[in-house]
């Protein structure tokens, strides 16, 4: 039982005692608040239903409710005439349903621990007390944690230099969680450790590459990630990208490890990073001494020996942010999709989207969640993106038309390489929204008409095939058609040379 979860029910409890016979007219008072539990205890148990038939999306509307609930029981204890027994009874009965209600002492207190206080979004799982058990070990990862001096420096670097990254790594983490976590789930991993991989990994970016070439929210090599089933699918998309389907091969990586090196989370971890030969080939000379000796653990590269405390502090902080003092941010990532309504990009989207709520803004998050399509890359009308539900929501009522939709298509035609005619000098300014006038309105229609139209184009580093196209006044599906280039994606390589005849026409 989380202890957030047994100080809630003990608190509820002492209000029980103290509320004596409640007022006819208190009731009614409070009677939306209690209708407002029902309906959030009704919508846990249909997510719980939806999930039991292999929806994976409804974990995040179960969470979703579970926070509800909370709020609402915060709200009654706060409120003089509410009556906590209505408030208990619901709570107590979901919490039976998942056997996590508090054990009672003879003494009528909770059984919590208090050193054991966990994140919201692990508090708000239904596997939460599976969750803490395969990563505490009956306590023996508490006192890993507690007694070891680089996972202490590990958890101290988190919380210093790296707590913005942190913080990033978990916002990141929530809007992804409903692909992510089911894998882990299914595979009877803790989902803390997920994301103690994940956080040192890639911070939560599904499009991170390292200098080595690992890729991805999980940082698959190729030739691993072609192991565990990652790699290129029919459209050239690189599955190792995909955050899904990462978490799935890390999950099978993760177990493969477990079985060979008996269930050791540190030497699994170890092989995550500096390899599974040199962890196996380790854990079998250390004659069952610990991962910590100097006999195993300095014999690590050095980047193994950052990397796997760090790992462990990321998923402690995971489960115990409140006793360090780190507040992780209270966000809706309540998933949805939406189908666009005419042709776009993940950049103009950003844009006309705004900030909507988030710090931000959407960016990140329409990034990773629909891993396939390049920032720039043109995504075609009736596609469907997947995004947070209040995304869905700025999206119709800001890009499909209007002013914020008009404003972010001029911006994304905007070219930064052409110099307009009328540029103006310190010492000559000109009014840029005025017509060109005599002699220089005649040169520069002169210059537009009579410009030759190159006929090839060699790519260079940064480019996309749609800012190619807008360059050229090309039309992006014959030019994609006319050089062979298939989407979504529309890669290109630097030096490629593309054929620009279909832009003539």
């Amino acid at each position: 039982m989380p202890a957030f979860r047994n100080s809630l029910f003990f608190a509820l409890a002492i209000g029980l005692g103290c509320s004596g016979a409640a007022n006819a007219a208190r009731t009614d008072k409070f009677q939306p608040l209690y209708q407002q539990m029902d309906a959030a205890s009704q919508r846990y148990r249909e997510a719980q239903v939806q999930l039991q038939n292999g929806d994976d999306t409804a974990m995040a509307r179960m969470s979703k409710a579970l926070e509800d609930i909370e709020d609402l029981a915060q709200q009654c204890l706060k409120q003089k005439g509410c009556e906590p027994t209505r408030v208990i009874t619901t709570y107590e009965i979901l919490l039976k349903e998942q056997g996590m209600a508090p054990e009672v002492t003879a003494q009528g207190e909770t059984g919590a621990d208090p050193d054991h206080m966990i994140s919201p979004v692990v508090a708000n799982s239904p596997e939460a007390a599976r969750t803490m058990q395969l990563l505490r070990n009956d306590h023996a990862f508490d006192q890993m944690v507690q007694m070891n001096e680089p996972v202490q420096a590990g958890i101290r670097e988190w919380l210093t230099t790296q707590r913005a990254f942190l913080i990033d790594a978990w916002e990141n983490y929530q809007y992804m969680r409903y692909l992510m976590y089911p894998e882990y789930e299914k595979a009877g991993l803790p989902e803390a450790l997920l994301f103690g991989i994940m956080a040192k990994e890639s911070g939560g970016k599904v499009h991170a590459v390292s200098r080595a070439g690992a890729s991805g929210p999980l940082q698959f090599m190729y030739g691993t990630g072609m192991r565990f089933g990652l790699g290129k699918d029919s459209s050239g998309f690189d599955t190792r990208f995909d955050p899904q389907y990462a978490a799935r091969a890390n999950a099978a990586y993760i177990n493969e490890r477990f079985r060979e090196l008996n269930r050791n989370l540190e030497y699994t971890v170890a092989a995550y990073n500096g390899g599974e030969g040199r962890a196996a080939r380790l854990y079998a000379a250390s004659g069952g001494q610990s991962f910590w000796s100097p006999e195993a653990y300095g014999q690590l590269p050095p980047e193994t020996r950052d990397y796997v405390p760090m790992v462990i502090a990321a998923a402690w902080l995971f489960l115990h942010p409140k006793q360090y003092g780190l507040e992780f941010p209270k966000i809706d990532t309540t998933p949805d999709q939406f189908t666009l309504a005419r042709d776009t990009s993940i950049n103009e989207l950003t844009i006309c989207l705004g900030n909507g709520g988030s710090r931000d803004g959407w960016f990140r998050v329409l990034r990773n969640l629909n891993p396939r399509y390049e920032p720039g890359a043109t995504i075609f009308a009736g596609t469907v993106l997947r995004a947070p539900k209040r995304v869905t929501a700025l999206y119709k009522n800001n890009c499909t038309q209007g002013p914020r939709a008009e404003l972010a298509s001029t911006l994304m035609r905007a070219n930064k390489y052409i110099v307009p005619a009328y540029a103006a000098s310190p010492n000559n300014p000109v009014d840029a929204s005025a017509p060109l006038a005599g002699a220089q309105a005649s040169v520069a229609r002169q210059s537009a008409t009579s410009r030759k139209k190159p006929r090839d184009y060699r790519v260079r580093r940064g480019d996309s095939l749609m800012a190619i196209a807008r360059e050229h006044s090309c039309n992006l599906a014959a030019l994609a058609r006319e050089n062979r280039i298939k989407g979504p994606d529309y890669a290109l390589r630097p030096g490629q040379r593309l054929k620009l005849k279909s832009c003539e026409e």
